[in-house]
């Protein structure tokens, strides 16, 4: 599986913007995922709503390049939910969910992030479009898979025919969750025994005096629970696999937003007081 570029395009682009080089290569398509240059891109209480709207629109022509006419950008509030809308025309009032499809040119679909992924689906043969918002209760409710079944059932594509992009997100090494979360992972994926991973943290005592743990316990000190973490990433990989896209056909990012700070927001790594991401895709209006 390929990876989404960290380079920005510096024929076209001043700022650095991260691209997948396979969606890269259709004409009538623009994708993109901002990074910390780009500033925030999303509406918190440590960002003033001008600022957010200025940085959106230069996010948004940087990400159009040529074009005369800037597309619209379609946003969401967003809920962890497997809530997906199509959109045909800009809409009037916020839409609530946490996936958009489209095939109607001129039109920005954006997914908002700061550590959970944006995930991108492109029909070439239908020239049909998706974003998706996967943290760990869009995941366990499977909005990639049902993204993939909804443009078949709206656009007629085929999964075999899709192109996926994963965008930066918190990645297996930092993304830490508790017992319940994989229980419920358990109860829903037959392969969720490859999403988790356990690190035993370390006890100084017992590292000291092994021996009083052969026997008997130290007083105040038992056995410490092993530290969970899950993998995201691959829980969407099998995810878009299942639903029956081609291995090539998927690309993810090596980025971890909460290893990157210089480069990406992250509300884990940053304790919640931190920026917005976006990743967006459109088709152009002519190409």
């Amino acid at each position: 599986m390929g990876a989404v570029s960290a380079r920005p395009s510096k024929k076209t682009l001043s700022r650095e913007i991260l691209r997948a080089p396979p969606l890269s290569r259709l004409p009538w398509l623009v994708h993109a995922f901002s990074t910390r240059e780009d500033g925030s891109l999303g509406f918190t209480e440590e960002e003033a709503p001008a600022a957010v709207r200025r940085n959106r629109a230069k996010f948004v022509r940087a990400v159009a390049g040529g074009e005369k006419e800037a597309p619209e950008l379609v946003t969401l509030k967003q809920i962890h939910s497997d809530l997906i809308h199509r959109v045909d025309s800009p809409p009037k009032a916020a839409l609530q969910g946490d996936g958009l499809i489209t095939n109607v040119p001129g039109l920005l679909l954006s997914i908002q992030t700061a550590d959970c992924l944006p995930i991108l689906l492109v029909d070439a043969k239908h020239r049909a479009i998706g974003a998706f918002h996967a943290g760990w209760r869009g995941t366990l409710a499977r909005i990639a898979e049902k993204g993939v079944g909804l443009m078949g059932q709206h656009f007629g594509s085929r999964a075999r025919d899709l192109a996926a992009a994963i965008g930066p997100g918190i990645h297996a090494c930092c993304y830490e969750v508790g017992r319940e979360v994989r229980e419920r992972f358990e109860s829903q994926f037959a392969y969720a025994g490859d999403l988790f991973h356990e690190v035993q943290d370390s006890d100084p005592v017992r590292e000291k005096y092994p021996l009083l743990f052969l026997t008997a316990r130290a007083p105040g000190h038992r056995e410490p629970a092993p530290r969970i973490y899950l993998d995201l990433v691959q829980a969407n990989l099998r995810q878009l696999r299942h639903a029956g896209l081609r291995a090539a056909g998927i690309h993810a990012s090596p980025l971890c937003t909460a290893c990157r700070t210089e480069l990406l927001f992250s509300h884990r790594a940053e304790k919640g007081k931190t920026g917005r991401m976006l990743g967006v895709i459109g088709i152009r209006r002519k190409g």
